[in-house]
C-alpha cells in the first residue's frame, strides 16, 4: 500500500506539472500586446487612423485601452465621446447611447456637450430612419416612435442650451423632419382605425396630432378625419366644430369634397 500511494503521489504531482507548463504555453503563445508604453497622442493617432478607414471595432479598442492607461485629462474625454461614434458607426446603438449618456454625467458642463446631444438625435435619428427601410408593408398601428422622440429631445435640448452651436441649424431642420413625421405617422394610425370602424379610436388619435403638432402638415388630414369620426359617432357639434377649425385653417383643402386620397401610400414614403 505504501508503494502504491506513493505511486499516485508521483503522478499526480506529474500531472499538475504538466498542466501548468501547458497553461504556461498557452499563454506565451498569446499576441504580446504592441500598444504598451504607447503614449496617449500615438493611442489616439492610431484610433483616428483606424476611424478614418472604417475599422470601428478595432478604432475601439484602441480608444478604451488610452482611457484605461490615462483616464484623466482631455485625452480621455475625447476617446469617449469618439467612443460612442465609433459604437454608432459600427452599428450598435445602444452602446452608442450609452457611451453618450455616461459622458454627458461625468462632464455635464464639458465644451462638446453640444456635440455629445447632436449625436444622440443623430443616433435616434438614423435609428428611426433605419426602421423605416426594414418596415417593407408592415402595418404601423401599434408601432411607437420612441427613437424619433428621443431624437427630437435630444436636438430641442441643444438648440434651446446652445443656440449659437454649429450643430443648431441642422439640428432644427431634423427637429422639423421628425415633427412632421410623427404627425403623419400618428394621421396614418388614425386612418386606419377609421377604415376599419373604430371611430373612437381614430377620433383619439387624430386629437392627439392636432394636440401635439399644430403646426405640422398633417393637421389637415387629422382634422378630417375628426369630422368623418364624429359623424359616424353621431356627434354633430363636434363634428361641426371640426369642420369649421378645418375650413378656417386650411380653406383650400378638398378633402370635404374629394375625401381621403386613393392613393393610400404608406406614411413614411411620404417623408423620403
Amino acid at each position: 500500500m505504501p508503494r502504491m500511494k506513493s505511486a499516485l503521489v508521483s503522478f499526480v504531482r506529474a500531472a499538475s506539472c504538466a498542466v501548468l507548463v501547458s497553461l504556461a504555453a498557452c499563454s506565451t503563445s498569446e499576441a504580446p500586446d504592441t500598444t504598451l508604453g504607447w503614449t496617449p497622442e500615438r493611442l489616439y493617432a492610431e484610433a483616428s487612423d483606424e476611424m478614418r478607414n472604417g475599422n470601428w471595432e478595432q478604432a475601439i479598442k484602441l480608444l478604451e485601452k488610452l482611457e484605461a492607461r490615462y483616464p484623466f485629462g482631455t485625452w480621455a474625454q475625447q476617446a469617449q465621446l469618439d467612443t460612442a461614434y465609433a459604437h454608432y458607426k459600427d452599428g450598435e446603438r445602444a452602446l452608442a447611447l450609452a457611451a453618450i449618456d455616461r459622458f454627458m454625467k461625468l462632464h455635464p458642463n464639458h465644451e462638446s456637450i453640444d456635440y455629445a446631444l447632436y449625436l444622440k438625435g443623430i443616433v435616434n435619428f438614423n435609428e428611426q430612419q433605419g426602421l423605416l427601410a426594414k418596415l417593407g408593408s408592415q402595418d404601423l398601428s401599434e408601432r411607437d416612435h420612441a427613437a424619433a422622440r428621443e431624437s427630437f429631445d435630444a436636438f430641442k435640448e441643444l438648440v434651446t442650451r446652445f443656440p449659437e452651436s454649429k450643430y443648431a441649424p441642422d439640428a432644427h431642420l431634423r427637429m422639423e423632419y421628425l415633427v412632421n413625421s410623427m404627425a403623419r405617422g400618428q394621421v396614418h394610425v388614425a386612418r386606419y382605425y377609421y377604415r376599419r370602424g373604430a371611430y373612437v379610436a381614430a377620433a383619439n388619435r387624430a386629437q392627439e396630432v392636432v394636440r401635439q403638432f399644430q403646426q405640422a402638415p398633417a393637421v389637415e388630414e387629422a382634422l378630417y378625419l375628426l369630422v368623418k369620426s364624429y359623424d359616424q359617432l353621431g356627434m354633430p357639434e363636434l363634428r361641426d366644430d371640426a369642420e369649421r377649425v378645418l375650413r378656417t385653417n386650411f380653406p383650400n383643402s378638398d378633402l370635404l369634397t374629394k375625401g381621403l386620397p386613393e392613393d393610400d401610400r404608406r406614411w413614411w414614403q411620404v417623408w423620403r
